[in-house]
């Protein structure tokens, strides 16, 4: 029971951080969520297809990617608080490009993007709660792309290390050297070389 209140308490302290609400205001968010058990492998988000829900994670570890004609190409991962969203389905309700699995048995935390929008348009705290959710996932959006382009798979990789070590022990290599851009075996030689 306190393991389950120590998360949930971390997921507001995760709402909060993004924008300070009011009480009234943050039980007003918390109430429009309904909380849903899925079970690994479970895709939650489908490319092309237009995504009803945003989802913060209360427990488990999910992966984002897309699929090309030869691989699987994953561009990020989310693990405990975090939000998984098809910006083009939040922002423009339209299909997004983006597939998103879960990698573990999962508990999540979903809100209807349509009773997000009335919220955001019947309370200004709301509405500038999720102005910054966006802004802080395009920067996070931004972040990945500049490492990819400035960064060598090493560097990616000891950032990776660094700010999510867990990903390592909860997140298959492949689905890793697939994040980094390399081949499992070229990751194998940048985790000896890291050792």
């Amino acid at each position: 029971m306190f393991k389950a209140q120590n998360i949930l308490q971390k997921i507001i302290d995760k709402i909060q951080s993004i924008y300070p609400l009011q009480p009234i205001d943050l039980q007003l968010l918390t109430s429009a969520m309904e909380r849903v058990v899925l079970p690994k492998n479970h895709l939650i988000i489908s490319a092309e297809k237009v995504e009803r829900y945003i989802y913060i994670i209360e427990k488990g570890i999910a992966r984002a990617y897309n699929n090309t004609d030869k691989q699987q190409t994953t561009f990020w991962f989310g693990e405990e608080t975090d939000f998984i969203l098809s910006f083009n389905s939040y922002i423009n309700q339209q299909p997004g490009y983006e597939n998103i699995a879960l990698l573990e048995d999962s508990i999540l935390h979903r809100i209807a993007n349509n009773t997000l929008q009335l919220l955001y348009n019947s309370n200004v705290n709301l509405a500038n709660w999720g102005r910054k959710l966006a802004e802080l996932e395009l920067l996070k959006t931004e972040k990945r792309l500049i490492n990819k382009q400035f960064k060598t798979a090493t560097e990616r990789y000891q950032d990776l290390i660094s700010e999510t070590p867990s990903l390592i022990q909860r997140v298959q290599l492949t689905h890793i050297a697939s994040y980094l851009g390399v081949s499992p075996v070229t990751l194998s030689r940048i985790r000896a070389e890291i050792k």
